[in-house]
Protein backbone atom coordinates (compact mmCIF):
# COMPACT_ATOMS: atom_id res chain seq x y z
CA UNK A 1 0.00 0.00 0.00
CA UNK A 2 2.75 2.70 0.65
CA UNK A 3 4.54 1.78 -2.30
CA UNK A 4 1.28 2.35 -4.44
CA UNK A 5 0.53 5.94 -2.16
CA UNK A 6 4.36 6.68 -3.32
CA UNK A 7 3.68 5.34 -6.96
CA UNK A 8 7.04 3.62 -6.82
CA UNK A 9 7.27 0.81 -9.16
CA UNK A 10 8.68 -2.49 -7.35
CA UNK A 11 10.29 -6.19 -8.46
CA UNK A 12 9.08 -8.80 -6.42
CA UNK A 13 11.69 -11.11 -5.04
CA UNK A 14 11.72 -14.66 -3.61
CA UNK A 15 14.25 -16.73 -3.56
CA UNK A 16 16.37 -14.95 -6.15
CA UNK A 17 16.83 -17.74 -8.00
CA UNK A 18 15.28 -17.29 -11.24
CA UNK A 19 16.39 -13.53 -11.60
CA UNK A 20 17.03 -14.03 -15.27
CA UNK A 21 14.08 -15.27 -16.24
CA UNK A 22 12.20 -12.79 -17.95
CA UNK A 23 12.70 -9.00 -18.83
CA UNK A 24 14.59 -6.66 -16.81
CA UNK A 25 12.23 -4.95 -14.76
CA UNK A 26 11.11 -1.53 -15.12
CA UNK A 27 11.83 -0.65 -11.29
CA UNK A 28 14.18 -0.15 -8.97
CA UNK A 29 12.80 -0.88 -5.56
CA UNK A 30 12.44 -4.52 -4.67
CA UNK A 31 9.78 -6.16 -2.48
CA UNK A 32 11.03 -9.46 -1.14
CA UNK A 33 8.55 -12.12 0.01
CA UNK A 34 11.54 -14.53 1.89
CA UNK A 35 10.62 -13.77 5.01
CA UNK A 36 6.77 -14.86 3.98
CA UNK A 37 7.36 -18.23 5.04
CA UNK A 38 5.34 -21.38 6.72
CA UNK A 39 3.13 -24.07 5.71
CA UNK A 40 -0.30 -23.09 6.85
CA UNK A 41 -2.46 -26.42 5.69
CA UNK A 42 -1.66 -29.61 5.03
CA UNK A 43 -4.11 -32.42 5.13
CA UNK A 44 -2.79 -35.59 3.67
CA UNK A 45 -5.59 -37.32 3.80
CA UNK A 46 -7.50 -34.52 1.22
CA UNK A 47 -4.30 -34.32 -1.18
CA UNK A 48 -3.98 -30.58 -0.30
CA UNK A 49 -1.10 -27.98 0.72
CA UNK A 50 -0.88 -24.88 1.24
CA UNK A 51 2.02 -22.61 1.93
CA UNK A 52 3.33 -18.75 2.02
CA UNK A 53 4.72 -17.42 -1.31
CA UNK A 54 7.91 -17.24 0.47
CA UNK A 55 8.27 -20.90 1.60
CA UNK A 56 11.36 -22.90 0.28
CA UNK A 57 9.99 -25.61 -2.12
CA UNK A 58 12.51 -28.62 -0.09
CA UNK A 59 10.16 -27.69 3.04
CA UNK A 60 6.76 -28.39 0.95
CA UNK A 61 8.76 -30.95 -0.68
CA UNK A 62 10.12 -32.33 2.76
CA UNK A 63 6.56 -31.69 4.28
CA UNK A 64 5.27 -33.96 1.67
CA UNK A 65 7.53 -36.66 2.05
CA UNK A 66 6.95 -37.66 5.40
CA UNK A 67 3.16 -38.98 4.17
CA UNK A 68 4.96 -40.06 0.58
CA UNK A 69 3.07 -37.57 -1.29
CA UNK A 70 4.69 -34.86 -4.03
CA UNK A 71 3.75 -32.04 -6.56
CA UNK A 72 3.44 -34.18 -9.12
CA UNK A 73 4.16 -31.44 -11.98
CA UNK A 74 7.64 -31.89 -11.07
CA UNK A 75 9.05 -28.47 -10.83
CA UNK A 76 11.79 -27.26 -12.64
CA UNK A 77 14.71 -25.68 -10.43
CA UNK A 78 16.86 -23.20 -12.28
CA UNK A 79 19.73 -22.46 -10.29
CA UNK A 80 21.91 -24.36 -12.47
CA UNK A 81 21.20 -22.75 -15.17
CA UNK A 82 21.35 -19.10 -13.81
CA UNK A 83 24.37 -20.34 -11.40
CA UNK A 84 22.23 -18.76 -8.23
CA UNK A 85 22.01 -19.78 -5.25
CA UNK A 86 19.23 -19.40 -2.40
CA UNK A 87 16.01 -21.65 -2.09
CA UNK A 88 13.53 -21.65 -4.73
CA UNK A 89 10.11 -21.14 -3.22
CA UNK A 90 6.50 -22.14 -3.33
CA UNK A 91 5.24 -18.41 -4.81
CA UNK A 92 7.82 -18.33 -7.56
CA UNK A 93 6.68 -21.78 -9.07
CA UNK A 94 2.86 -20.77 -8.75
CA UNK A 95 3.85 -17.27 -10.42
CA UNK A 96 5.74 -18.80 -13.40
CA UNK A 97 3.71 -22.00 -13.88
CA UNK A 98 6.84 -24.09 -13.62
CA UNK A 99 6.77 -27.66 -14.24
CA UNK A 100 9.19 -30.54 -15.92
CA UNK A 101 9.48 -33.82 -17.17
CA UNK A 102 6.20 -35.05 -15.97
CA UNK A 103 3.94 -32.54 -17.10
CA UNK A 104 3.10 -34.77 -20.62
CA UNK A 105 1.22 -37.56 -18.25
CA UNK A 106 0.58 -34.91 -14.74
CA UNK A 107 -0.03 -31.74 -16.86
CA UNK A 108 1.70 -27.94 -15.57
CA UNK A 109 1.79 -26.64 -12.12
CA UNK A 110 -1.84 -24.25 -13.21
CA UNK A 111 -3.30 -27.94 -13.30
CA UNK A 112 -2.32 -28.34 -9.72
CA UNK A 113 -3.04 -24.78 -8.36
CA UNK A 114 -6.41 -24.73 -6.33
CA UNK A 115 -6.13 -21.25 -4.46
CA UNK A 116 -4.23 -18.26 -4.42
CA UNK A 117 -4.32 -15.05 -2.04
CA UNK A 118 -2.25 -12.00 -3.54
CA UNK A 119 -2.19 -8.61 -3.37
CA UNK A 120 -3.00 -6.35 -6.12
CA UNK A 121 -1.35 -3.01 -7.58
CA UNK A 122 -4.07 -1.05 -5.70
CA UNK A 123 -3.00 -2.64 -2.45
CA UNK A 124 -6.40 -4.76 -2.15
CA UNK A 125 -6.00 -8.44 -1.20
CA UNK A 126 -7.95 -11.02 -3.03
CA UNK A 127 -8.47 -14.74 -2.09
CA UNK A 128 -9.20 -16.97 -5.36
CA UNK A 129 -9.99 -20.42 -5.25
CA UNK A 130 -10.25 -23.04 -2.53
CA UNK A 131 -9.13 -26.48 -1.55
CA UNK A 132 -10.73 -28.18 -4.13
CA UNK A 133 -11.29 -27.71 -8.26
CA UNK A 134 -15.09 -26.94 -7.94
CA UNK A 135 -14.40 -23.68 -5.59
CA UNK A 136 -13.27 -22.00 -8.75
CA UNK A 137 -16.33 -20.00 -10.09
CA UNK A 138 -17.07 -17.33 -12.24
CA UNK A 139 -13.55 -15.81 -13.21
CA UNK A 140 -10.79 -18.15 -12.42
CA UNK A 141 -8.05 -15.78 -11.32
CA UNK A 142 -6.12 -18.65 -10.55
CA UNK A 143 -5.38 -19.61 -13.81
CA UNK A 144 -5.19 -15.89 -14.85
CA UNK A 145 -1.99 -15.63 -12.11
CA UNK A 146 -0.13 -18.72 -12.62
CA UNK A 147 2.39 -17.71 -15.55
CA UNK A 148 1.75 -14.00 -15.22
CA UNK A 149 5.18 -13.96 -13.64
CA UNK A 150 3.73 -11.74 -10.60
CA UNK A 151 2.86 -8.84 -13.23
CA UNK A 152 -1.06 -8.90 -12.03
CA UNK A 153 0.18 -8.64 -8.15
CA UNK A 154 2.40 -10.44 -5.21
CA UNK A 155 1.37 -13.55 -4.35
CA UNK A 156 1.37 -14.36 -0.91
CA UNK A 157 0.02 -17.84 -0.65
CA UNK A 158 -0.93 -20.62 -2.70
CA UNK A 159 -2.69 -23.75 -2.26
CA UNK A 160 -1.71 -27.31 -4.12
CA UNK A 161 -3.47 -30.40 -4.89
CA UNK A 162 -0.67 -33.45 -3.97
CA UNK A 163 -0.68 -36.73 -5.29
CA UNK A 164 0.94 -40.23 -3.94
CA UNK A 165 4.50 -40.61 -4.09
CA UNK A 166 4.69 -44.23 -6.67
CA UNK A 167 6.00 -47.06 -5.21
CA UNK A 168 8.60 -46.98 -7.45
CA UNK A 169 9.99 -46.29 -11.25
CA UNK A 170 11.81 -47.86 -14.16
CA UNK A 171 13.50 -45.98 -16.72
CA UNK A 172 14.41 -47.18 -20.25
CA UNK A 173 16.84 -46.02 -22.26
CA UNK A 174 17.59 -46.47 -26.41
CA UNK A 175 20.83 -45.66 -27.75
CA UNK A 176 21.91 -44.04 -30.64
CA UNK A 177 19.38 -42.48 -32.38
CA UNK A 178 19.09 -39.83 -34.58
CA UNK A 179 16.46 -36.75 -33.74
CA UNK A 180 13.82 -38.64 -35.98
CA UNK A 181 14.42 -41.92 -35.10
CA UNK A 182 14.10 -40.66 -31.06
CA UNK A 183 11.19 -38.86 -31.75
CA UNK A 184 9.43 -41.26 -33.81
CA UNK A 185 10.10 -44.12 -30.94
CA UNK A 186 9.00 -41.15 -27.87
CA UNK A 187 5.72 -40.83 -29.89
CA UNK A 188 5.31 -44.75 -30.04
CA UNK A 189 5.83 -44.92 -26.43
CA UNK A 190 3.35 -42.06 -25.03
CA UNK A 191 0.71 -43.59 -27.66
CA UNK A 192 1.18 -46.75 -26.02
CA UNK A 193 -1.04 -48.10 -22.99
CA UNK A 194 1.83 -48.25 -20.49
CA UNK A 195 1.62 -44.68 -18.58
CA UNK A 196 4.74 -42.98 -19.09
CA UNK A 197 5.66 -39.78 -17.30
CA UNK A 198 9.19 -38.82 -18.67
CA UNK A 199 10.02 -39.19 -22.79
CA UNK A 200 13.31 -37.31 -23.51
CA UNK A 201 15.83 -37.44 -25.98
CA UNK A 202 19.65 -36.65 -25.36
CA UNK A 203 22.00 -36.12 -28.52
CA UNK A 204 25.17 -37.44 -29.16
CA UNK A 205 27.32 -35.40 -26.92
CA UNK A 206 24.94 -33.52 -24.71
CA UNK A 207 25.67 -35.52 -20.99
CA UNK A 208 27.38 -38.23 -22.93
CA UNK A 209 29.02 -39.76 -26.46
CA UNK A 210 26.44 -41.35 -27.32
CA UNK A 211 22.62 -40.37 -27.68
CA UNK A 212 20.28 -42.12 -25.16
CA UNK A 213 16.11 -41.47 -25.89
CA UNK A 214 14.63 -42.06 -21.93
CA UNK A 215 11.30 -43.03 -21.07
CA UNK A 216 9.77 -43.22 -17.59
CA UNK A 217 7.30 -45.61 -16.46
CA UNK A 218 5.94 -45.22 -12.20
CA UNK A 219 3.44 -46.87 -10.10
CA UNK A 220 3.40 -50.02 -8.33
CA UNK A 221 6.79 -52.15 -8.51
CA UNK A 222 5.09 -55.35 -10.30
CA UNK A 223 3.64 -52.57 -12.45
CA UNK A 224 6.41 -51.16 -13.33
CA UNK A 225 8.43 -53.93 -14.02
CA UNK A 226 5.55 -55.53 -16.44
CA UNK A 227 4.91 -51.85 -18.40
CA UNK A 228 8.82 -51.82 -18.85
CA UNK A 229 8.92 -55.21 -20.34
CA UNK A 230 6.30 -54.84 -22.75
CA UNK A 231 7.31 -50.97 -23.65
CA UNK A 232 10.75 -52.73 -24.71
CA UNK A 233 9.23 -55.44 -26.59
CA UNK A 234 7.01 -52.72 -28.09
CA UNK A 235 9.99 -50.99 -29.28
CA UNK A 236 12.30 -54.31 -30.25
CA UNK A 237 12.02 -53.09 -33.80
CA UNK A 238 13.34 -50.11 -33.14
CA UNK A 239 16.49 -50.94 -30.93
CA UNK A 240 17.67 -52.70 -27.56
CA UNK A 241 15.79 -50.83 -24.84
CA UNK A 242 18.22 -50.92 -21.80
CA UNK A 243 16.47 -50.73 -18.17
CA UNK A 244 19.01 -48.34 -16.07
CA UNK A 245 19.61 -48.27 -12.42
CA UNK A 246 17.77 -46.19 -9.66
CA UNK A 247 20.43 -43.83 -8.89
CA UNK A 248 21.60 -43.09 -12.86
CA UNK A 249 17.86 -42.55 -13.79
CA UNK A 250 17.25 -40.35 -10.94
CA UNK A 251 20.38 -38.40 -11.92
CA UNK A 252 19.35 -38.27 -15.71
CA UNK A 253 15.62 -37.19 -15.18
CA UNK A 254 17.00 -34.41 -12.16
CA UNK A 255 19.41 -33.22 -15.20
CA UNK A 256 16.28 -32.94 -18.19
CA UNK A 257 14.40 -31.43 -15.69
CA UNK A 258 16.56 -28.77 -14.96
CA UNK A 259 18.36 -28.25 -18.50
CA UNK A 260 22.13 -29.04 -16.94
CA UNK A 261 23.50 -30.19 -20.02
CA UNK A 262 22.85 -26.42 -21.35
CA UNK A 263 23.95 -25.14 -18.68
CA UNK A 264 27.64 -24.61 -19.52
CA UNK A 265 29.68 -22.56 -20.52
CA UNK A 266 28.17 -20.12 -18.82
CA UNK A 267 28.53 -17.37 -22.13
CA UNK A 268 25.36 -18.88 -24.35
CA UNK A 269 21.95 -17.62 -24.28
CA UNK A 270 19.29 -20.46 -24.14
CA UNK A 271 15.85 -20.74 -26.19
CA UNK A 272 12.83 -23.22 -24.76
CA UNK A 273 10.66 -23.91 -27.48
CA UNK A 274 7.05 -25.20 -27.21
CA UNK A 275 5.63 -27.27 -30.78
CA UNK A 276 4.34 -30.32 -32.20
CA UNK A 277 6.62 -33.21 -31.59
CA UNK A 278 6.47 -34.32 -34.93
CA UNK A 279 7.51 -30.90 -35.96
CA UNK A 280 10.29 -30.52 -34.00
CA UNK A 281 13.39 -32.61 -35.59
CA UNK A 282 12.32 -30.90 -38.68
CA UNK A 283 12.72 -27.32 -36.63
CA UNK A 284 15.98 -28.40 -35.30
CA UNK A 285 17.55 -28.96 -38.41
CA UNK A 286 16.66 -26.04 -40.12
CA UNK A 287 17.96 -24.05 -37.56
CA UNK A 288 21.40 -25.93 -37.13
CA UNK A 289 21.95 -24.99 -40.74
CA UNK A 290 21.67 -21.60 -39.90
CA UNK A 291 23.95 -21.17 -36.55
CA UNK A 292 25.77 -23.31 -34.20
CA UNK A 293 24.17 -24.54 -31.49
CA UNK A 294 23.18 -27.27 -28.97
CA UNK A 295 20.35 -28.51 -27.62
CA UNK A 296 18.03 -31.86 -26.32
CA UNK A 297 13.99 -32.60 -26.68
CA UNK A 298 11.63 -33.21 -23.00
CA UNK A 299 7.70 -33.59 -22.93
CA UNK A 300 9.01 -36.58 -26.06
CA UNK A 301 9.84 -33.73 -28.67
CA UNK A 302 7.70 -31.06 -27.94
CA UNK A 303 9.60 -29.33 -25.66
CA UNK A 304 12.60 -28.51 -27.58
CA UNK A 305 15.92 -26.89 -25.46
CA UNK A 306 18.58 -24.95 -27.32
CA UNK A 307 21.69 -22.89 -26.41
CA UNK A 308 23.01 -20.66 -28.62
CA UNK A 309 25.69 -18.01 -29.23
CA UNK A 310 25.04 -14.56 -26.97
CA UNK A 311 25.21 -12.24 -30.29
CA UNK A 312 22.53 -9.75 -31.21
CA UNK A 313 19.58 -10.77 -30.32
CA UNK A 314 20.20 -14.09 -29.35
CA UNK A 315 19.07 -15.03 -32.82
CA UNK A 316 15.70 -14.61 -31.73
CA UNK A 317 14.88 -13.69 -35.50
CA UNK A 318 16.00 -16.98 -36.32
CA UNK A 319 14.38 -18.63 -34.35
CA UNK A 320 10.92 -17.52 -33.96
CA UNK A 321 11.20 -17.54 -38.17
CA UNK A 322 11.81 -21.33 -37.89
CA UNK A 323 8.91 -21.92 -35.90
CA UNK A 324 6.72 -20.18 -38.37
CA UNK A 325 3.29 -20.31 -36.23
CA UNK A 326 4.32 -24.26 -35.59
CA UNK A 327 4.50 -23.08 -31.70
CA UNK A 328 6.10 -20.51 -29.14
CA UNK A 329 9.51 -19.61 -28.14
CA UNK A 330 10.96 -18.63 -24.86
CA UNK A 331 14.55 -17.07 -24.20
CA UNK A 332 15.08 -18.44 -20.58
CA UNK A 333 18.20 -17.48 -20.35
CA UNK A 334 20.42 -14.06 -22.17
CA UNK A 335 22.16 -10.97 -20.95
CA UNK A 336 19.98 -8.32 -19.60
CA UNK A 337 21.12 -5.90 -22.06
CA UNK A 338 19.67 -8.70 -24.63
CA UNK A 339 16.68 -9.56 -22.95
CA UNK A 340 15.69 -5.66 -23.03
CA UNK A 341 15.50 -5.66 -26.49
CA UNK A 342 14.81 -9.15 -27.88
CA UNK A 343 10.83 -10.29 -27.61
CA UNK A 344 11.40 -13.02 -24.54
CA UNK A 345 7.86 -14.44 -24.43
CA UNK A 346 6.57 -15.08 -27.59
CA UNK A 347 5.64 -11.84 -29.47
CA UNK A 348 1.48 -11.27 -28.97
CA UNK A 349 -0.49 -9.97 -32.07
CA UNK A 350 -2.13 -6.40 -31.55
CA UNK A 351 -5.46 -7.78 -30.70
CA UNK A 352 -3.56 -9.87 -27.83
CA UNK A 353 -1.73 -7.32 -26.40
CA UNK A 354 -4.33 -5.10 -26.43
CA UNK A 355 -6.22 -7.96 -23.99
CA UNK A 356 -3.31 -8.56 -22.08
CA UNK A 357 -2.73 -4.61 -21.35
CA UNK A 358 -6.52 -4.66 -20.03
CA UNK A 359 -6.26 -6.98 -17.96
CA UNK A 360 -2.61 -5.76 -16.66
CA UNK A 361 -4.44 -2.91 -16.03
CA UNK A 362 -7.45 -4.17 -14.43
CA UNK A 363 -5.32 -5.22 -11.44
CA UNK A 364 -2.70 -2.82 -11.50
CA UNK A 365 -4.07 0.28 -13.21
CA UNK A 366 -0.96 1.92 -12.14
CA UNK A 367 2.18 -0.78 -13.36
CA UNK A 368 3.42 -0.97 -9.69
CA UNK A 369 4.23 -4.62 -9.90
CA UNK A 370 7.02 -6.15 -11.79
CA UNK A 371 6.31 -3.62 -14.29
CA UNK A 372 7.77 -5.11 -18.01
CA UNK A 373 8.43 -7.99 -16.13
CA UNK A 374 6.80 -9.95 -19.70
CA UNK A 375 6.50 -7.28 -22.03
CA UNK A 376 7.74 -4.03 -22.14
CA UNK A 377 5.64 -1.05 -20.71
CA UNK A 378 2.83 -3.59 -19.57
Amino acid sequence: MAAHQAHRPFAVVGGGTRAGLGRPMEADTILSTRALTGITLYEPAELVIAARAGTPLADIEAALATNRQRLAFEPMDHRALYATNGAPTIGAVAACNISGPRRIQAGAARDHLLGLRFVNGRGEIIKSGGRVMKNVTGLDLVKLQCGAHGTLGVLVEATFKVLPEPETCGTLALRGFADEAAVAALSAALGSPYQVTGAAHLPAGIGAEEASTLLRLEGARASVEERCTALAKLLAPRGAAEKLGDVQADALWRSVRDAIPLAEPRQTAIWRLSVKPTDAPKIVAALSRQMKMRHFYDWGGGLIWLAVAEEHDAHAAQVRAALAGRGHATLVRAPAEIRAHADVFEPLSMPLLKITAGVKMSFDPDHMVNPGRMYAGI
